[in-house]
């Protein structure tokens, strides 16, 4: 099958509106291409490499490709239209924002992918994509992601960090909420280390098919994905709620999730930026909550906050 590639130069903080953008009309699959990642791990020894020439290491523009079927042109200008509207509307910098598109085979790309979606680690939890065959150590948990699907590796910082923070404060046989599920990771996660009911929610069709998928992937029967707002529903309630989205989303949720929070129950936050931290931990002490603990990583903060 025959895609159009659509590139988009943009930057480090551009690249997660621009991806969100891409994910609203297509599951075909998001690439995000940031040298600034690798300068991360190498400075905080994360790699796993023992030489990058410094060369590599030059600033650049960072790329984010979206794949489209290459006869569906309305949604290549439905993506076009949305990106001019971010480059005027954009409160952090996003770049220049140019498009090139070239038409490619779609098998071609998804064995290329595949070879780069390797099994990994985040404390006691393996990520593995579903087409890899892995053997569990003793005290390992693993997740299973077909992630060609949908939204969310568990690679990214925001991710990884929700998912360390879920291990800790998980309740045994409590109920688990994932607002914005994407994926299901964190969702389907929290089930497989015990949780008793998990709910995955989100606005987006594609995301919540795929975490209906990944679900049925791990074998979690009591991991169930809706179409909905969380916000809509007042009777739907969690031990733990977890919720990766954007800070301004966060604090719009701030005043009326708390409803859906158990008394003495914990909301896990990420998607936040290291500069909209305080915004978002004052918007929540406000309404009840207290922290708990804050991870940050890169320019990406996590908090675990208790009602």
């Amino acid at each position: 099958m025959k895609y159009t590639e659509i590139t988009v130069y943009t930057t480090t903080l551009g690249s997660e509106l621009v991806s969100d953008v891409f994910w609203k009309y297509t599951e075909e699959g998001v690439a995000i291409s940031d040298v600034n990642d690798v300068i991360a791990l190498s400075r905080e020894k994360r790699g796993t490499w023992d030489y990058i020439e410094e060369n590599l290491l030059a600033p650049a523009p960072v790329l984010c490709k979206g794949y489209v079927p290459a006869e569906d042109g309305e949604t290549v200008k439905k993506i076009e239209e949305e990106l001019r509207a971010l480059k005027a509307t954009a409160s952090v910098d996003v770049g220049t924002l140019e498009v090139s598109k070239r038409e490619v085979d779609g098998d071609a790309w998804v064995e290329i992918w595949k070879e780069h979606f390797r099994p990994f680690r985040i404390g006691k939890a393996v990520v593995c994509p579903a087409w890899v065959e892995y053997v569990p150590k003793a005290g390992e948990t693993v997740v299973k992601i077909d992630s060609f699907m949908a939204f969310g590796t568990g690679e990214h910082e925001t991710t990884a960090m929700c998912m360390e923070l879920l291990q800790k404060y998980i309740r045994k046989d409590g109920t688990v909420i994932d607002v914005g599920c994407g994926s299901g990771i964190l969702g389907i996660t929290a089930s497989l280390l015990g949780a008793k009911d998990v709910l995955m929610t989100d606005i987006d069709e594609c995301a919540v098919t795929a975490a209906r998928k990944n679900a049925e992937l791990n074998g979690v029967k009591n991991c169930r994905a809706e179409l909905k707002n969380l916000l809509d529903d007042e009777h739907c309630k969690g031990d733990l709620i977890l919720a990766n989205i954007m800070a301004e989303i966060l604090v719009g949720f701030s005043g009326s999730i708390g409803k859906n929070v158990t008394e003495g129950g914990t909301v896990i936050l990420s998607g936040i930026l290291r500069e909209k931290e305080a915004f978002v931990k004052n918007a929540y002490e406000k309404a009840g909550f207290r922290e708990r603990e804050t991870l940050r990583r890169g320019e990406w903060v996590a908090m675990a906050m208790t009602r």
